[in-house]
């Protein structure tokens, strides 16, 4: 960053500059005179002794716990209050804390170099305030910590014209070791000193970021309000009163900010004011209790939010540099971020009720390059939002130009100033190192507005995810910085649009010049390469499912969260989390499926094979095909064609059978495979095999056995008709030899003639016997050895649909 050159005014003047030398002089003269009385050996010893001690950067730690007002105007008065702790291994006496006043800091590197340097010893940070403006101690014990308070009219502190003062805070006393009075232990901050109202007030965008990490997974209840699966109750515990996020909230209400949110962080609200479950070990989950606590949150941010500028990420805040450096080359990566950005608009209103500005893109700490520009602005947004250490000054600026930087195409880069972004970064859970982040922040503020007389349009873009701490010391930094001199609260897009310095840089550095440290940290290709795959099932499964968007939109939020920036250096975790959601829709398209099939029989010549798709999802499915395919067509025919397809539709939590008709050719074991395919010929789930055997019975067998049965009937309906006969003889002969008989008896003329004179004509009962002989011998069926009729060819038809198939 271009720094700003020293002002006329901004170093004290002569007359001051002697009045301290002498000072400094009249106060040493007691010293030198008692070291002078020493024997030399043991003034050398002391000196040595007074070296080594001073090297040590104090055996006294001093910590400056708070400072009002941070940045004094006249009439007021300072108050510095903090501890003091004796690390060394002896008491020190005659202790006593005082305030000491530096020359002015002309630079802002000069600001950065004295903080660098905030406990080193010596002091010479100019002369003690002294008198009553110090806080002096007995005894300080090693080991205890003990309260100090000083309060001091701005007037005696002796300050020049407006700019930044090097304030210490030092405690001076005496050890048995070494008794004379020494300065043990030192703190240096920053005096802003602006007496009055500047005559040019920097306008300065502060970013109030509202983001978490991913706490939704992709699963959802089977109910109708599809209740939401958490991972964990970690957001209840960020929301809930004292929580990071509600103290991101409480603190944000009372400032002029842009309030910069992620849409996820909303949605995973918004789905606890109603039922939601915590999953947790195996398959099982229990009942989310925070609804009360995500409402209030919910209701506390709209309220906040009404009338002040809102800017909305994308959707689960994507990692655009992870996906401009390692996603590209996968397809369909670039459209991810193009819904997250859709949906994100959508989000926030419905949530907030307030129309968010979607234009603008963050990559992470601000870090860009030209593919990461590239992918930023390919969804839509024309603002890139980069910071002053990575899209960095190449000329000799003496001063820090506006934010708004046109970098080509039609995209504008919005230069966060580095060190007012970093400086709430670290431990800040300590008072003293609040008050030092503080007092920085407000010193470089101040020397940036003094470098020059143009005005220019300052942006600070703090961490995503700053600490409960950091967001208090950043609130308290920039409540003081509103309620200043030199400094006005400006938005986001207002900075955008401001008229950018043409002296400015524009060019965006390569892409070797990318941070290694950052790069390390990125998603690897395999992340955004499971992804598209997860995507690719998704979208085949979609096109079967009577209502999609039950499960198109968990699981589309599920992947944006894929992506999040905040899987940064978390790879395990992240991992985990895809196979999560790839896991669950595995599960989720495995509830429609064939039913498995034992060995068919067929027993005939056709028959028809049914086969059972089952859904087990509560919506009904649709739009798919089951094909039947016969791996050998010359033994097995499926409806004349090798494989054979029927529409499928299942309700929900049904079963459907479907035929198909077959016809066998041949005797023997044919395999067939069923498969479900989706309308444009997908295959969906995995195929169901099974074997057909088929047993035949032949039509030429079946004459066989039929001509059989037919002499059989022949023969025994022969022999009916023989028996018959000779019983009809039997009759006749006995008939005759009665009437013989008679006519004896008579005396007749003809009773001379023997009765079997072949002479003799027949009697006509004989007649009747030889008609009835001829009659029976013309009906008598055809012996087995007589010449066959011709029969009809049995049916070729298909036997019905109702013909058993053994299983």
């Amino acid at each position: 960053m271009a720094e700003a050159a020293d002002f006329p005014g901004m170093t004290p003047s002569p007359a001051r500059r002697w009045l301290r030398r002498t000072g400094v002089l009249l106060a040493g003269v007691p010293l030198l005179a008692g070291l002078l009385q020493l024997p030399s050996a043991t003034a050398q010893a002391a000196g040595q002794g007074g070296v080594k001690e001073t090297s040590d950067a104090g055996t006294v730690a001093v910590a400056v716990d708070s400072l009002s007002p941070s940045a004094p105007t006249d009439g007021d008065t300072l108050t510095v209050s903090g501890t003091v702790t004796n690390n060394g291994r002896q008491a020190v006496t005659g202790a006593h804390v005082d305030l000491r006043v530096g020359d002015a800091l002309a630079t802002r590197s000069a600001i950065e170099r004295a903080a660098k340097q905030a406990d080193a010893l010596p002091a010479d940070d100019g002369v003690p305030v002294g008198g009553k403006y110090t806080a002096r101690f007995a005894k300080l014990t090693p080991g205890v910590a003990q309260h100090f308070s000083i309060s001091v009219p701005v007037d005696k502190l002796d300050l020049g014209k407006n700019g930044v003062y090097p304030l210490g805070v030092a405690l001076s006393g005496q050890t048995s070791a070494q008794q004379w009075d020494q300065v043990l232990g030192v703190q240096r901050t920053f005096l802003p000193w602006q007496a009055d109202e500047a005559d040019t007030r920097t306008p300065t965008t502060v970013l109030w970021p509202l983001m978490s990490t991913v706490h939704m997974t992709a699963e959802t209840g089977s109910n109708a309000q599809q209740t939401p699966v958490f991972l964990n109750e970690d957001l209840a515990k960020e929301i809930a009163p004292g929580g990071r996020l509600d103290q991101m909230l409480t603190l944000g209400k009372q400032l002029d900010v842009t309030w910069v949110i992620d849409p996820d962080l909303l949605a995973s609200v918004d789905a606890m004011t109603g039922s939601y479950r915590i999953r947790g070990d195996g398959d099982t989950t229990t009942a989310g209790t925070q609804q009360a606590v995500a409402k209030q949150w919910l209701d506390e941010l709209q309220t906040a939010v009404t009338g002040k500028e809102v800017v909305a990420l994308p959707f689960a805040d994507p990692d655009l540099a992870s996906l401009a450096h390692n996603g590209t080359g996968v397809a369909g990566s670039l459209s991810q971020l193009k819904e997250a950005t859709d949906v994100a608009a959508t989000t926030v209103e419905t949530v907030l009720h307030v129309t968010p500005d979607t234009d603008f893109a963050w990559p992470v700490e601000g870090a860009v390059d030209p593919s990461i520009v590239k992918v930023a602005t390919s969804a839509g947004a024309d603002k890139v939002i980069a910071r002053s250490d990575s899209l960095a000054e190449t000329g000799d600026l003496s001063y820090t130009p506006s934010a708004a930087r046109p970098i080509g195409g039609g995209t504008t880069a919005v230069v966060a100033d580095s060190l007012l972004s970093m400086m709430f970064e670290g431990d800040l859970t300590r008072a003293s190192a609040s008050t030092l982040a503080v007092q920085q922040f407000l010193a470089q503020s101040l020397e940036l507005n003094l470098q020059t007389d143009k005005q220019r349009s300052i942006v600070v873009a703090p961490q995503r995810m700053p600490t409960a701490s950091q967001a208090r010391a950043l609130a308290e930094a920039v409540t003081q910085l509103q309620g200043g001199t030199w400094s006005q609260p400006q938005q986001l897009a207002a900075a955008a649009k401001a008229k950018p310095d043409p002296a400015a840089s524009t060019k965006v550095p390569s892409r070797s010049a990318y941070p290694a440290s950052l790069r390390k940290r990125e998603l690897p290709r395999s992340a955004f390469e499971e992804t598209a795959d997860t995507q690719d099932k998704l979208d085949n499964f979609k096109v079967i499912l009577a209502n999609e968007a039950r499960v198109v939109t968990p699981f589309g939020r599920a992947i944006n969260r894929e992506m999040s920036t905040s899987w940064r250096g978390h790879g395990t975790a992240a991992s985990a989390f895809r196979q999560s959601v790839r896991t669950y829709l595995d599960t989720l398209t495995g509830q429609v499926k064939l039913i498995d099939k034992s060995e068919t029989k067929l027993s005939g010549r056709s028959a028809t094979i049914p086969v059972t798709v089952q859904n087990n999802l509560v919506q009904g499915v649709g739009h798919l095909v089951l094909r039947l395919t016969s791996t050998n067509q010359t033994r097995l025919e499926i409806s004349g064609e090798p494989y054979a397809e029927q529409q499928i539709t299942v309700s929900g939590g049904h079963t459907t059978t479907v035929k198909f008709s077959t016809s066998a050719k041949v005797n023997g074991q044919t395999t067939v495979i069923a498969q479900l395919y989706t309308e444009d010929g997908q295959e969906y789930g995995a195929p169901v095999t099974f074997d057909v055997k088929v047993t035949e019975i032949t039509a030429t067998v079946m004459l066989v056995i039929g001509g059989g049965v037919l002499l059989l009937v022949l023969a025994g309906f022969r022999m009916y008709t023989q028996r018959k006969r000779a019983a009809a003889r039997e009759a006749g002969e006995a008939e005759e030899a009665e009437e013989a008989e008679e006519a004896d008896e008579d005396g007749s003329d003809e009773g001379d003639r023997p009765a079997d004179d072949p002479q003799s004509p027949a009697g006509p009962q004989d007649r009747h016997s030889e008609e009835s002989g001829a009659s029976a011998g013309a009906d008598d069926p055809e012996q087995p050895s007589d010449e066959s009729q011709d029969t009809e060819a049995a049916s070729a038809d298909p036997s019905g649909t109702g013909e058993r198939v053994d299983r």
